[in-house]
Parts: structure tokens; C-alpha cells; sequence
């Protein structure tokens, strides 16, 4: 559920069945808040509560900016785990009068197992010239990185296979596809962050925050100025709050695509800089009439990322909607409050996620020269010199070298 979509008080699915939530409000219980707040309007409250929280991941997503790259995906996978969590509790919930042998056990078994798989691709990919160029148990765990995956998983399918119970054929099964259909459409998100993080920063942070910025903007505007309902599925988002929304995106999308664009950590190639900027990150003459600007051509990048972020990011939103709504729970968790859970949290930041990376590798993508020569220098010796060989021929025959 995004920031903008405030489910009206219903009931909640909790351990013990269904009962009404405590509070109209998604913040936990168990948090402590100043008399001044406490004492305020349920609306207002609300309004000062996801705000604080809302500063508070802002600043703390900022540290891990800082941190780099590899930081950056261990959060990404930290919220892959999390999200399988509170969606799965769902099912447990749904499913647990049954006593299913080794249910929990196997939905964590190939939850751990698609991390493994996820984390270690990207990884041994991207930083392939240091783990092939340090031998030892990562270099061995690098080449064959599939297989184990593959062998591990497939031990998990037939130990679901001999579990099987002529009285819970239904349920387990249901249990099954319920944990895959999560976990694909999870991991696939994921996968895609952890790409768009190595490629560049600014291919991971402007979507994430054409995302944020969507959200609060919608928000604020419908808080203040909404009047008229968007979409029944979440009736408290309205076409002020739409509207507003994305004439705000457009231009913070142009703002923060020149911010990223003017440094290197943001740009490079494993936010590893100094580095050859791509011509996108190049200050370009453009002339409009008599007026003239020099402007970097990632900015006209920003334009379908923030109309994305604008008109389909939110569908992420309204599915998640309609998922609790068909579960009959008001939030998928109550880990942040005024926000409810980690998929409460993100769940338009998936669809985002696909978006930015399909766009960039189909259409921005180009050979990287630090990659390709991390991967020549991990040849032996004798290969190297075919390579400089080849190259040397080549470029004699351009014309490039006498």
C-alpha cells in the first residue's frame, strides 16, 4: 500500500482469527509517541506519524547510499526476505489447521535457496575479475554456482514429493504453488535491482526515488486538495492527489537526473570512480530559438521513467490493495509505523524496478570497458597475448595503428 492509499477500518486476519484493528491507523502499538501527537486528530496523527517515519527510512536509505554497491544489495535482499515473510504468514494463516508435514521448513528451504541463487549470480558476475583472480572456495563456488543451486533446489522438490499425504494432497499443493508464485515474483524484482545497482547507481536511485516522490506527492495533494475518488480499490486515493502527482515527478525527475549525472559515484560502473563517463553523463550544447543550454542527455531519460512512475508504478499499489482486501487485512505487517509493512512499503517499487532495467539494457546499455578488462586480465598468461594479438590485427587493419 502506498502512502496515499488509506484502507477504512475493517476487520484484520490475525493468529486467532478475525478482528477489528485496534486503530484506524496503521502505526504500531507498541511505539511510544509525544502527548502533542497522541492528543492530535486521528487524521492528523496519522499525517505526523508516517512523516517521521517517512524522514527516518529517507535518512537511513541515504547511510546506505554512502556505503556502496554491495551494501545496497544486501538491503535489496533483506527485503526480499522480509516481503516472502509477511506474504507467506499469509498463507500459513489460511493454511495451519491442517498440520502440513515440513511446510514452514520447505517455504524457508526455498526461500533461502532463491537468495543464494539471486545474490551469488549478480555477484560472481559483476565482480567476476576479483573472484577470478583470487582462487579458493569463492572461485569454486563462482563456477559451479548454478549447479549447486540447481541440486539444492531439486532436493528440496523431492523431499516436498515424499511428504505428500493422500488427505492434504489440496493444501499442500496449494501451499506449493502459493511459495513459487512468491518467490518468482519477488526474486525477478530483486534480480533486477541488484543489476540496476552495478550498473550504475543512477539507474537504481532514480526510479526509487521517482517512486517516493510519486507516493508523497500524491499523498500531500490528496491530504490536502483531493475530492474526487480515483479507483475503488483503494478509495481514499483521489485524481487531485493523481494529477499533482505527476506534474511533481516530472520535475524532480529532470532535477534528479542532473544531480546524478554531475557525479561519478553515480554513474560508474559499480559506483567505482574514476571511470570513462558514457556519453549520457556528458555535458551536451543544445539550443532552443536564441537560448542556449548545456544539459546532459540522461535527463531526457528521466521523461519515461517518471511517466512511468506517474501512470503504471501505481498498479503495484493497487494490487497489493486488492490482495489484502481479498485476505480481508488492513496491512501486510506492522513493522513501520504509520506504514504498515515491507511490502505495505514497496510494492510500486517492483513494477519500477522491471521498468528501469528492461529500459536500460534494451535501450542505453553499451560494452563497459573496465568489465571487459577485469575479464581479460583473469585469462592466463598465453590468452592475454592471443587477445593483444588479435586486437593489434584489427586495429592495423583500421588503420588505427602502423
Amino acid at each position: 500500500m502506498s502512502v496515499s492509499d488509506q484502507f477504512p477500518p475493517h476487520t484484520q486476519q490475525t493468529s486467532d482469527g478475525l478482528h477489528p484493528p485496534s486503530s484506524s491507523s496503521s502505526y504500531s502499538p507498541s511505539v511510544k509517541l509525544p502527548p502533542i501527537i497522541t492528543n492530535m486528530d486521528s487524521r492528523w496523527k496519522n499525517w505526523w506519524i508516517r512523516g517521521i517515519f517517512t524522514f527516518l527510512m529517507v535518512g537511513t536509505f541515504c547511510v546506505i547510499i554512502y556505503l556502496g554497491p554491495l551494501c545496497l544489495t544486501l538491503l535489496a535482499m533483506a527485503i526480499f526476505l522480509k516481503s516472502f515473510q509477511e506474504i507467506i504468514s499469509i498463507a500459513h494463516n489460511k493454511y495451519k489447521e491442517f498440520n502440513i508435514p515440513l511446510i514452514r521448513v520447505l517455504n524457508w528451504y526455498f526461500l533461502l535457496i532463491s537468495a543464494y541463487f539471486l545474490f551469488g549470480d549478480n555477484i560472481f558476475f559483476y565482480y567476476s575479475d576479483y573472484v577470478e583472480t583470487h582462487q579458493g572456495l569463492l572461485s569454486i563456488l563462482s563456477k559451479y554456482h548454478r549447479i549447486i543451486s540447481f541440486s539444492v533446489y531439486v532436493t528440496g522438490f523431492v523431499i516436498f514429493v515424499l511428504t505428500l499425504k493422500k488427505e492434504h494432497y489440496q493444501t499442500q499443493f496449494g501451499m506449493f504453488g502459493w511459495t513459487h508464485v512468491t518467490l518468482f515474483l519477488l526474486g525477478t524484482q530483486v534480480y533486477f535491482i541488484i543489476q540496476n545497482i552495478f550498473e550504475g547507481l543512477y539507474w537504481f536511485l532514480l526510479p526509487v526515488s521517482l517512486v517516493v516522490v510519486n507516493d508523497i506527492s500524491a499523498y500531500l495533494c490528496g491530504f490536502f486538495f483531493g475530492r474526487t475518488s480515483l479507483i475503488q480499490l483503494s478509495p481514499k486515493k483521489t485524481w487531485e492527489g493523481f494529477i499533482g502527482a505527476f506534474v511533481c515527478t516530472i520535475i524532480f525527475g529532470l532535477v534528479m537526473a542532473h544531480f546524478l549525472s554531475m557525479y561519478d559515484y553515480f554513474v560508474c560502473y559499480r559506483a567505482e570512480p574514476p571511470c570513462d563517463r558514457s556519453s549520457l553523463y556528458i555535458l551536451q550544447e543544445y539550443h532552443i530559438g536564441s537560448l542556449k543550454l548545456f544539459l546532459y542527455p540522461a535527463l531526457f531519460h528521466s521523461l519515461p521513467f517518471s511517466i512511468f512512475a506517474s501512470l503504471i508504478a501505481p498498479f503495484g499499489g493497487f494490487f497489493a490493495s486488492g490482495f489484502k482486501r481479498a485476505f480481508n487485512i488492513k496491512d501486510f505487517a506492522d513493522v513501520i509505523p504509520g506504514h504498515g509493512g515491507i511490502i505495505d512499503r514497496f510494492d510500486c517499487q517492483m513494477l519500477m524496478a522491471t521498468f528501469a532495467n528492461v529500459y536500460y539494457f534494451t535501450f542505453l546499455r553499451s560494452p563497459n570497458p573496465s568489465k571487459l578488462l577485469g575479464s581479460l586480465l583473469a585469462l592466463p598468461l598465453y590468452q592475454q597475448q592471443q587477445v593483444y594479438e588479435k586486437l593489434q590485427d584489427h586495429l592495423k587493419q583500421l588503420g588505427a595503428l602502423e
